[in-house]
């Protein structure tokens, strides 16, 4: 009997998927440290590196929904195979890209890959284990495993890039696939219940289509090089694709993604945490890592130690996130995290990162932790307030809601960033307006213009450029910490009901 060897082997079952897991996530963090020297050696403009680090979760939000149904149909342990075997592939690929273009399409690859792994852990997790307490604590492992990674992702990023050049941080994936694939096909079951059905490839596309257009058209009317015209074509398109995916769902007798689910008030609180507070992690990391190498002249691997609050305090968040909604309910719980957040957005902004003493790392670690707490109080209610038929669904739609935060917050942070940065920039006089032109664009762009003049010249431009930053910065962090503060207050009144529903049920 297949199933007994499984429950026999269901921890080793976990160990693989956990560690098939682990490359997918450290892939969204370990790009942000690695940015500076990837700019440099690509001579990658600034709206090459936000497609870089931006095409793996927006791409991944795009797939991960039509990937989980079609892991549901052919079944879990041949999509993840073909998964790993893919993201393999596209590290490589990464890893020795001459340039900018190339490693946007290797992105492209390793999302692809990444987003066949990502729902077969989760449905691999479920089916191997029946008991609910055993299943809780697998859960539990796999979430722990998945906020070390993206915690660990600028430690290891740093790391490797003290002693090897930029590719490395894709190549270390491939060593952990060599292991991880055979371990997945000899212990995952070879017979799995599958769902019937066709699998809508149209819908996955329209959905793709849509969230890309949407992107696009934002960053590329900040970036202000496109005429109008072709923006506002390509935002008309992703809407216009966005609406017909809603109306397919809606239509349909079994959708990909189940929009009745939005009819529930914390549902709809759950979600918007998941974008904003994920959309706000990824956006503070990313300009901090910009603003200890770029103007702190730190190296990779001190600003990854210097993150390491924020990730840490992060990965404790969720068991702290649980215990304390059990204590004093979801809503309380999830309104003070992102106040807190808030708040300590504007200690941050407030602070001196040349001289961060205590206050600064404690603030780090506290902002790590209230918004995991946040997301783990989003899953908290969107998985708390559906039925268990209609788990995978709700899963689905978060994970979407997180991954597709991340995308967008990279995306408006990295926007705003270059259009602040911008109007702060003194450009020395004596610059060709070509010159200024490419140097006001990003930080990066400032250090690759320096890199052409002669010595004074360059010192001067980079000092400039170290003070438009700085400014960016603390507007960067004011500005999240009013989109948190005005969260909370949805939250607080969204969760009204949630409360009162459960109680009800007790």
């Amino acid at each position: 009997m297949p199933s007994t060897s499984v429950s026999a082997n269901r921890w080793l079952v976990l160990i693989a998927v956990m560690l098939a897991f682990l490359p997918v996530v450290l892939d969204m963090t370990i790009l942000h440290v690695a940015i500076p020297t990837l700019t440099q050696s690509l001579n990658a403009t600034g709206t090459e590196v936000l497609w870089i680090i931006d095409i793996y979760p927006l791409l991944m939000a795009g797939l991960l929904v039509p990937m989980g149904t079609l892991a549901d149909r052919v079944g879990n342990r041949k999509i993840l195979l073909v998964g790993l075997a893919i993201f393999a592939m596209a590290s490589t690929f990464a890893a020795f890209a001459q340039s900018a273009a190339m490693l946007i399409a290797a992105r492209v690859l390793l999302a692809l890959g990444g987003s066949m792994i990502m729902p077969c852990v989760l449905g691999l997790i479920r089916k191997t284990f029946e008991d609910p307490g055993e299943r809780a604590m697998a859960l539990g492992l796999w979430g722990t495993v998945g906020a070390a990674g993206a915690a660990v992702g600028p430690l290891v990023g740093g790391a490797l890039l003290e002693h090897f050049w930029w590719g490395s941080v894709f190549l270390i994936n491939v060593p952990v696939m060599l292991v991880v694939a055979p371990a997945c096909y000899f212990l995952l079951p070879r017979v799995e219940q599958t769902t019937s059905g066709k699998w809508p490839i149209g819908q996955a596309l329209l959905l793709i289509t849509g969230m890309i257009s949407l992107v696009y058209g934002i960053k590329a009317s900040f970036a202000g090089k496109q005429p109008l015209t072709i923006i506002v074509i390509v935002v008309v398109l992703g809407l216009v694709a966005l609406t017909l995916f809603v109306r397919k769902q809606l239509r349909s007798s079994d959708p990909m993604l189940d929009l009745s689910l939005l009819s529930h008030p914390a549902v709809v609180a759950g979600l918007l945490m998941a974008l904003v507070a994920s959309g706000a992690l990824a956006g503070v990391e990313l300009t901090l890592a910009q603003e200890l190498q770029y103007v702190l002249d730190k190296t990779p691997l001190e600003a990854g130690i210097f993150m390491i609050p924020i990730m840490a305090a992060a990965a404790v968040g969720g068991p702290v996130a649980g215990y304390l909604s059990n204590r004093f309910g979801l809503r309380l719980v999830a309104t003070l995290s992102l106040l807190i957040a808030a708040g300590l957005l504007v200690l941050l902004a407030r602070s001196d990162f040349n001289n961060p003493g205590v206050v600064v790392p404690s603030a780090l670690a506290l902002l790590g932790l209230t918004l995991s707490i946040g997301l783990t109080a989003s899953s908290i209610a969107i998985m708390g307030s559906v039925d268990a038929s209609k788990g995978g669904a709700a899963g689905a739609l978060e994970a979407t809601g997180y991954e597709l935060g991340t995308g967008l917050g990279i995306t408006l942070f990295g926007v705003f960033i270059s259009s602040v940065f911008r109007h702060a920039m003194v450009l020395p006089p004596s610059l060709s307006p070509a010159l200024s032109d490419q140097a006001s664009r990003s930080i990066g762009d400032t250090y690759i213009v320096a890199g052409t003049l002669q010595e004074n010249e360059a010192m001067a431009l980079i000092e400039a450029g170290k003070a438009a930053f700085s400014q960016t910065h603390t507007l960067l962090l004011m500005t999240a910490a009013l989109v948190i503060a005005a969260l909370a207050v949805i939250v607080f009144f969204t969760l009204a009901r949630h409360r009162s529903l459960s109680q009800a049920h007790h």
